[in-house]
Order: structure tokens, then C-alpha cells, then sequence
């Protein structure tokens, strides 16, 4: 396996100018939802902040587009599964621009020709190593999981996730992978790669699972009955199962296995995931790698949920939150805040309008917008250039060493501080008064506090790339910007 040693521990030196990390790729079974806002969001947070460090990115995101669901949507609605999947589509690629992404992330679809002709060489590749078979087998499925389920883990022989949906009973001769010839290559990764899973919950959780014992599980679904699907090669009768052909997006993506240069270069990945899905990336997907001969992901972090009024979001409830319409409202500064800040960067977090609404007008109306609108004002008024020097600017150690750790809200918790010692400051000494008799002392203690804005404004770049822009074209103008940085909402 490339990439790796032979105590199974990932090359940290491999690759160490290059950067990959990816989300998982949103099901188009629903409109785009404020979950999946929340994790792309923070993962583009982590590749502004990597690129700002040196490094070469590639940022994934994408939609998954096939499996039972899908193909359930579609005639449902009248229409052919690549219609309804690409119309979908669209509306996941469309949150690049609504939540100010990076520009060059890379977006795959897994309908698309070049990830097709991948998942069926990865498909090849793990045949011939011997880890695929058929077999006759009859198993409870959960369609909105597209997975098998045991008894133990359904309640009142209902899924915990969908308890609207019934469980289905599948009966059929499919293909399966060999997973359970892998409980000891995964406890020997996951033990020599200590911070490979955040956080140390979920990696708890997977160590669990796989010490348990692990069971085959089907990778094939009859053409006959779903042919929404790649087709197996080799046998017309099949199509892949969804979780089989989706998962090896991150490796189509960056060229496999046609182009290795392209492959070497990124891999391996980081994956951003929620807490549903970490038996699929952080066993499933490992195992299914091995299987092919490539080395594992790099590192997986796992999000929670995000609840509204600790509740569930679900259309029935009427609590579901479009992105779209938030950033319309307040703009996409705004939501990156609240993802970044308000919620935990691990465990589920709540999200409703009253408490994003307290938020913004608490920390970003209230808080940054109005001080710099001070700072900007006293420097306009009493500076007669530009204040900002332009040197070059290093992130903090310790604000580095959390987003290191994937802890973007103590982060964001750190450029506050310095919003607040800046507050405090004008408070304590009013420069605003002191210039006014002390020409050179007030300049003095203004150009202190135009310096302090500009490091804010850094900061920021990477959690609200519109505000650090605007604060740093109004440092560098001399001049008050047109409209507040963030009006108040009443």
C-alpha cells in the first residue's frame, strides 16, 4: 500500500505541500439542507486557511446520484433519474456562490463519465484481489440510510434515523464485499494512527464497531429491480450499490487510476463527515482502500447534527431552515459565523432564527461591524493616510493550533478576544478625546488600534472572506465604508 509503512501508520511526510480534503457528497434525494451548508462551510474554511499557510489545495465537494432513493424521487415525479438527478444537482453546485466558497473547489457528480469508469476499475481491482463474491441473502434494509440493518440497531423494528419510512426486506442474489477479512488491517490503522477519527468520541464509537466483528455486506442491487445504478462489470444483471460506487469519488476525483501523477500528488484525503456516516467513511471506505492496494484517508472529522429547538429538522415539523434564505437575509459572512462559532465543531448544535438572529445582531452588528466603523471613523477623521503598513501577517500560534485541531469555533473564539480587548481599549482611553488634545499621542493610539483591525481583518479571511475584504479596503482607503458592515436586524 503507497503511503503507508509496514507498522500501517500514514506518511505524514507524504504529500506535505499538498493538501486534499473533501466533504462527502450531498444525496439529491432533498433540496440542498443547513446540515450540509455547515459541513462544506467548515471544510472551506480549513482550505482557506491551508492555502494561506503555503499550501497547494484541492478542495472536493459533489453530489451523489444514484441508489434506490434517487430512482424513487424520479418516478415519483415523473421524471428520468438523470433529469431529476441533474436538476438536483444544480442546486448543491449553486450553494458555491451562496456560501462564498472557495472559487476553484472542484465539484464531481457520480453520474459523471469519468467517476463511472473509476468505481468500476476500483470495483475490478478489488475482484481480482479476491475480496468480492455472490451470494443468496435475505437482510432488513433502511432506504433512507441505504443500508442494511440488524435488529439491534432498529427500535420498535423501525431505522432511529427514518422512523417514517418502513423497513424494507431485500431477498435476492447480490454481490458482497469481504468486509469481515479486514477487522485486523482497520484496529491495526486506527491504533498506529492515534488522531486519525475526530474527534476522540467517534473514533471510540468506530474502534467499537470493527472490535465487535464486521460482516460482509452487499455491494450489487438487481438491474431488473433498481437500474438506477454503474453497472457491475462483467454482469448486466447488477448495478452497484450506491455506498459502494459513491465512496470511491474520492479517489476519481483526483485522477484514479488514470492519472497517477494527479493521484500522488493529493492523496491521501481529509474527510469531512457527519456522525451518520461514519461507519461508511470511517470502516467501510478504509476497508474497501485496502482492498483496492491504496493507502486510507489521511484524517476523517466528524460533525453532529444540527437540531432546531432540539428538535429534529423535518419537513413535517416545519422547522427546516434553507441556507439560501438565510444568506439572502444576512448575507453569507454571517452563516460561516454561526457554523463556525455557535455550533460545535463535533457534536450536535442548535440552529433556529431567534438564536441566529441574537447572534448576528450580538456579535457581528453589535460587535465587529460597529467597531470598525469606530476605528474607521477616528482614522478617517484625524489620520491623513492609511494606517495599515501591509507587512506581513503570520497566524498566531495558538490560533493555529486550533484549527489544527479542527476547533474552528475556539478560533473564532480567539479573533473575539481580540475584538473585545479592542473595545476595551477605546473604552478605557478614548482616543477619540486624547487626539483632540494630544494631536500626536491620539494618532498614535488610533494608528494602534487601525493595526489591531487589519490583524482581525486577517483572521478573518478564512471564516468571512466578504467582511475581511471590506475591512481591509476601508483600512486601506482611509475611508468609512458605504454601508455597515452588518446592518442590524430588528
Amino acid at each position: 500500500m503507497e503511503n503507508m509503512n509496514k507498522r500501517g501508520e500514514i506518511n505524514s511526510n507524504i504529500n506535505s505541500v499538498n493538501f486534499y480534503i473533501t466533504t462527502t457528497l450531498a444525496y439529491v434525494n432533498a433540496d440542498p439542507h443547513i446540515g450540509f451548508a455547515m459541513e462544506i462551510t467548515r471544510a472551506d474554511i480549513i482550505a482557506r486557511y491551508k492555502k494561506l499557510l503555503g499550501f497547494d489545495v484541492f478542495f472536493n465537494t459533489g453530489t451523489d446520484e444514484h441508489g434506490l432513493k434517487i430512482y424513487r424521487k424520479a418516478l415519483e415525479s415523473g421524471q428520468d433519474p438523470h433529469k431529476y438527478a441533474s436538476d438536483m444537482a444544480e442546486k448543491f453546485k449553486d450553494l458555491i456562490k451562496i456560501l462564498n466558497l472557495s472559487e476553484d473547489v472542484n465539484f464531481i457528480r457520480t453520474t459523471d463519465e469519468r467517476h463511472k469508469k473509476s468505481a468500476q476499475e476500483f470495483w475490478k481491482i478489488c475482484d481480482k484481489n479476491g475480496f468480492i463474491y455472490k451470494k443468496n441473502y435475505k437482510i432488513k434494509y433502511c432506504v433512507g440510510c441505504e443500508l442494511e440493518k440488524t435488529e439491534s440497531e432498529l427500535e420498535e423494528g423501525r431505522c432511529p434515523l427514518h422512523p417514517n419510512q418502513n423497513i424494507e426486506i431485500i431477498d435476492e442474489e447480490n454481490y458482497f464485499f469481504a468486509f469481515s477479512e479486514f477487522q485486523k488491517s482497520l484496529l491495526e490503522l486506527y491504533e498506529n494512527n492515534p488522531d486519525f477519527i475526530i474527534p476522540s468520541s467517534r473514533f471510540k464509537e468506530i474502534k467499537a464497531f470493527v472490535g465487535r466483528g464486521l460482516e460482509d455486506f452487499s455491494v450489487s442491487r438487481l438491474k431488473s429491480k433498481m437500474p438506477w445504478g454503474i453497472p457491475v462489470p462483467n454482469d448486466s444483471e447488477h448495478v452497484m450499490y450506491v455506498w459502494f460506487d459513491a465512496l470511491v469519488n474520492y479517489v476519481s476525483a483526483v485522477g484514479w487510476p488514470e492519472d497517477a501523477d494527479k493521484f500522488n500528488k493529493w492523496w491521501p484525503v481529509t474527510q469531512y463527515c457527519g456522525k451518520d456516516n461514519l461507519r461508511q467513511q470511517a470502516a467501510m471506505w478504509q476497508a474497501m482502500l485496502l482492498a483496492a492496494g491504496l493507502s486510507p484517508s489521511r484524517q476523517i472529522i466528524v460533525n453532529g447534527f444540527i437540531t432546531s429547538g432540539g428538535q429534529k429538522m423535518s419537513k413535517s415539523l416545519g422547522n427546516v431552515i434553507n441556507p439560501a434564505s438565510v444568506v439572502s437575509e444576512y448575507g453569507a459572512d454571517a452563516l460561516r459565523y454561526y457554523f463556525a462559532r455557535e455550533l460545535n465543531p463535533f457534536e450536535d448544535g442548535d440552529f433556529t432564527m431567534e438564536k441566529f438572529k441574537a447572534a448576528y445582531n450580538g456579535n457581528l452588528a453589535n460587535g465587529l461591524g460597529n467597531l470598525t466603523s469606530r476605528i474607521i471613523k477616528m482614522s478617517e477623521t484625524y489620520l491623513k493616510k492609511s494606517a495599515d503598513a501591509d507587512d506581513a501577517f503570520e497566524f498566531p500560534k495558538e490560533f493555529s493550533e486550533y484549527l489544527e485541531k479542527f476547533e474552528l469555533n475556539k478560533a473564532v473564539d480567539f479573533i473575539w478576544r481580540k475584538i473585545g480587548e479592542m473595545d476595551s481599549y477605546i473604552q478605557k482611553n478614548q482616543p477619540f478625546k486624547v487626539v483632540k488634545k494630544n494631536r500626536k499621542e491620539g494618532e498614535k493610539m488610533i494608528v494602534h488600534l487601525v493595526g489591531g483591525l487589519s490583524d482581525v481583518a486577517n483572521l478573518l479571511s478564512i471564516f468571512m472572506p466578504n467582511a475581511s475584504e471590506n475591512i481591509k479596503k476601508a483600512i486601506k482607503e482611509n475611508k468609512m465604508l458605504e454601508k455597515n458592515l452588518f446592518p442590524r436586524k430588528e
